[in-house]
């Protein structure tokens, strides 16, 4: 993933991304989120997958039972997303949106996924957090999945800029007044395509709206 602001080349940047016919990211879910998804929300839950490229979350999501949207402002990763799901034989309310122009629905969603989405400025960041906080459910759950500064080293996926990166304190202010229900930050090898390969620094976050 690199640093980039959503801007009216972004769709553009991400389309050439996603060009390919493997898929950058692979089919299968993200490993935190299939883990922590399985311990905290049950089938027939709302979900919303920010930024999901390709479908790979998604796509899982909805296999586990769940009515599930998702976004992406690429069209070429929606179109892809679309076939995987086709294939999984799911349904999934796929849109092309930024985080901007994304339509949040206040106190709607069951489940958020935000996994690696750290494609957000500093100053994007707190907005999207805000808006997601705001979409959930009282008793519903985020669950992120980032780079720590580390990643900086290992050089394995992910923005070369720290400012994306996410740390204890950015992510505990960004969480202010939800209950934390499972924090990890740790070291682990990753195969999720092309786009995440290799020993990652990483944090897994799944956090409560009371």
């Amino acid at each position: 993933m690199t640093s980039i602001d959503f801007s009216k080349d972004a769709a553009q940047f991400w389309d050439k991304r996603f060009s390919q016919s493997e898929y950058v990211f692979g089919r299968e879910p993200n490993a935190y989120l299939k883990i922590q998804a399985s311990k905290y929300v049950k089938p027939g839950a709302n979900a919303l997958c920010v930024a999901d490229g390709e479908g790979r979350n998604s796509v899982w999501l909805a296999k586990q039972g769940m009515t599930v949207e998702a976004f992406d402002i690429s069209p070429v990763a929606v179109e892809k997303a679309k076939e995987l799901a086709k294939h999984e034989q799911v349904s999934v309310a796929f849109s092309i949106a930024s985080t901007h122009s994304w339509e949040w629905k206040p106190e709607h969603y069951d489940l958020i996924a935000a996994i690696f989405i750290q494609f957000a400025t500093p100053n994007m960041r707190v907005d999207l957090f805000a808006q997601m906080r705001d979409s959930l459910k009282p008793g519903g759950y985020l669950i992120l999945q980032g780079y720590t500064p580390k990643q900086l080293d290992y050089k394995t996926g992910g923005p070369p800029s720290i400012d994306h990166l996410y740390t204890t304190e950015l992510i505990q202010d960004l969480l202010r007044g939800m209950e934390i229900c499972d924090w990890q930050e740790y070291e682990a090898e990753i195969h999720e395509g092309e786009g995440h390969r290799g020993m990652s620094a990483l944090m897994g976050v799944v956090a409560r709206k009371r």
